[in-house]
Parts: C-alpha cells; structure tokens; sequence
C-alpha cells in the first residue's frame, strides 16, 4: 500500500490500544476494496480527549473508533449524535465531515451484534448477564423484537439503573433487571454474556452461579472471544445448549463503521481473516 498526501486517515481512540486488532481488519479491508485508505491507532489519555476530538477535522480525518475508556467521554464534544448511540450513552464511531468538519457520534456495536448473532431474537424471553456499557448496547438491540430482556447484574441496582435509563427510549416495556446470583431461577430461551467473565487472563471463570441449573435447549452468545471458547460456553455446551463467541460482532460493528465513513460494505471474511492473523501474530509473542 502506497499511502501519499491524498490518502483517507481514519483511526482509533483510545487508552490503550496497542491490543487492538482494529488497525488490522480495516486495513486488510480498505486495500480488498482497492481505496486509498489507511487505519491508525490513536493513543490518547483520558484528559486529552476533547483535545483529540476537536482536532479530528483539523487535521483532514474522515473518521474514528473510539473504544475503552472514551465511549462516553467523546460525546459531549460532538456535533450531532446518532438517537441510537443518545440511547446507549455511548458512541462507537466519529464521521467526519469533509466539507463542514461537524462531527457526528454513532454506536454500531449494537447492530454488529445483531448481524453476527445467528438466532433471530425475536419473541424470545432473553437474559443479559452483566449491567455495563456492552450490556446496554445489547438491551437496546434484543429489545427492539425480544419478548422480554431481563438484565441480571451482581449489584442488582446497576441493572435496574440500566433499565430505567434505557426503557424511556423504547418503544415497549420490554426491560426487566434482576440479581446476576439468581440467574438459573429466569425462564430464558437466549442469554448473552456480557461480562468480562472468562476472558484472558480470566479463563477459569464464569459468570453463571454454582450449582445453578441452565433452561433446556438454551442458547449462549458470549461476548467475550479471547478465548474462543469461553468456561461459559462450555458449560451451557455440556447442558445441551447452543453457543456463539463474540469475536463476529467485532468484525459486523467494525464493517458498519467501516460503511459509515466510505459508503462501502467492505468485505467481512476479509476483515475476519485478518484478525486471526493478528491473533496469531499476538500469540507468538
């Protein structure tokens, strides 16, 4: 890749970021659809971040990620904000304009979600294990078709927060917040695990309760993907249940960003198959 004068920046914002895999899928999938477009991280420190997004347009970028711990702390300083990500409270996604230089905030972690999950969500009871910013972004996507999403958190006060907060943009009463340790007592045909239960250097843990019993035929979508196969995962396997990593919705939430700034659907096997060469670049090290 040749990158000149005329080359598109777009980036990430972030605190840290040298772990990303970010750089690595829109790159693989800015040359698959032959534009002149490179991806770069941008390590930027929590006080600095008005500074970061009021330069955006300064300096010519089309656009951002922003990810950990800057999704709530860009949007003050945007110029319109997507009802999606006003919603969520949290902004995945900065567009820059190239004329008027007013940025825009999105969240597409919630429709990458949708597009990787392989059960249609749709009239099924569904249990949201944890009450933080994914969770929200996943409430808001089951609850446009879900029957019900009740949201379980350890501190049960969070979960009710996140549903008193989100339910006034919905269009139906479908939230519910319960107590993460009594989780086998939901009658539930899907959950998503959206803790940080089970993720590196955490595999041994889970966030379901001891001893607690899984709905037959229950489906899993974890949200965690390093490892790919989570101790969750292989519990609800063992109890005759279906179940999905995360590493899918990185790839989606990544594609509609990627659409966002370009106007173009980029390739997704691409942007997976460049991912697990970064994974296994970071493995090796």
């Amino acid at each position: 890749m040749t990158i000149s004068a005329k080359t598109t920046v777009v980036g990430l914002l972030g605190w840290p970021i040298g772990h990303s895999f970010s750089p690595a899928m829109h790159n693989a999938a800015a040359a698959a659809a032959g534009l002149d477009l490179v991806y770069v991280g941008f390590p930027v420190q929590p006080a600095r971040v008005e500074a970061a997004v009021n330069g955006l347009a300064a300096l010519g970028l089309r656009g951002v990620n922003v990810t950990v711990p800057h999704k709530q702390a860009v949007m003050p300083h945007l110029d319109t904000i997507d009802p999606a990500a006003a919603a969520i409270g949290a902004v995945n996604t900065i567009l820059v304009d190239a004329e008027t230089g007013r940025t825009s905030g999105f969240n597409t972690d919630w429709r990458g979600f949708l597009a990787d999950l392989r059960w249609d969500p749709a009239g099924l009871d569904v249990l949201v294990l944890g009450a933080g910013g994914s969770a929200r972004a996943i409430a808001y996507a089951l609850a446009q078709t879900a029957r019900r999403v009740t949201v379980l958190a350890r501190r049960p006060e969070q979960a009710e927060a996140l549903v008193a907060t989100l339910t006034p943009y919905l269009d139906r009463p479908v939230l519910a917040a319960g107590d993460l340790a009594t989780a086998g007592a939901y009658p539930a045909e899907l959950i998503i695990n959206c803790t940080a239960a089970g993720m590196h250097p955490h595999e041994g843990t889970t966030p379901w309760p001891a001893g607690a019993r899984f709905p037959d035929e229950v489906r899993l979508y974890d949200l965690v993907y390093n490892p790919a196969e989570t101790e969750l995962m292989r519990q609800v396997a063992a109890a005759g249940g279906a179940v999905q990593g995360g590493l899918g919705m990185l790839i989606h939430q990544g594609a509609e960003a990627f659409h966002i700034w370009t106007g173009v659907t980029p390739d997704v096997a691409v942007m997976m198959a460049a991912v697990r060469r970064a994974e296994c670049l970071a493995d090796s090290k």
